[in-house]
């Protein structure tokens, strides 16, 4: 079982956002988003390197096929910011409260997520290499066609995840806290459960095998 392998960001001494609206194609660099309101922001296509948002919200923001780079997102919140196709790669997200975040289509690539709660998080035909969800609490998130590979959920709660054609590999669950698998139990190969995982899974998977179980 091959461990993900996590960002080590380092940003350098960044230059506060100058309150102007962001648009589409947009380029920034080095720059921090501290307690703005950006909902509905329309931010299309644009990058962001070395960037930090902090305590910022995300109602409705558009970043559809946007790219994070070495970038750090602290205490944002909102319903439905959507970054889809979008490219995260070496993004820390942390104490993040976010619900119908839509990244289907998205590719992440050394990406932890720690604390916060994430509802109806959409990652479906994503693709997911070298990334941790850490201390949070995952609500129907939805894997439905992904690729995991390198993943590992740490001490956190998972409910009602859809796996449905999902490939895994790589992929750890032993440490999860709570972990509860709605739809795709047959597409578990590729992943390690513990034991007690196993006891509780027993019956979907049976199911999803077609066994039969009486006494």
């Amino acid at each position: 079982m091959r461990r993900p392998q996590l960002p080590q960001l380092s940003l350098p001494e960044p230059t506060p956002h100058d309150g102007s609206n962001l648009h589409p194609d947009g380029d920034h660099d080095t720059r921090s988003f501290t307690g703005l309101d950006l909902a509905a922001a329309d931010a299309t296509g644009s990058t962001f390197l070395d960037c930090s948002f902090e305590q910022c919200g995300l109602d409705g923001i558009r970043l559809r096929r946007a790219r994070l780079i070495d970038t750090r997102l602290t205490g944002v919140g909102g319903v439905g910011a959507d970054l889809a196709e979008a490219e995260l790669r070496d993004v820390e997200l942390a104490d993040a409260r976010l619900g119908g975040a839509q990244l289907h289509g998205a590719r992440l690539t050394r990406v932890l997520v720690r604390g916060g709660k994430l509802d109806f998080l959409n990652l479906r035909q994503a693709r997911l290499t070298d990334v941790l969800f850490e201390g949070c609490v995952l609500i129907e998130p939805d894997f439905a066609g992904a690729r995991l590979e390198r993943v590992a959920f740490r001490d956190c709660r998972v409910r009602g995840a859809d796996l449905r054609q999902a490939t895994l590999r790589d992929v750890d669950l032993r440490e999860a806290a709570e972990l509860e698998i709605s739809a795709g139990t047959d597409c578990l190969s590729g992943a390690v459960i513990s034991t007690a995982q196993l006891m509780d899974l027993a019956p979907a998977l049976a199911a999803a095998l077609g066994v039969r179980v009486e006494d």
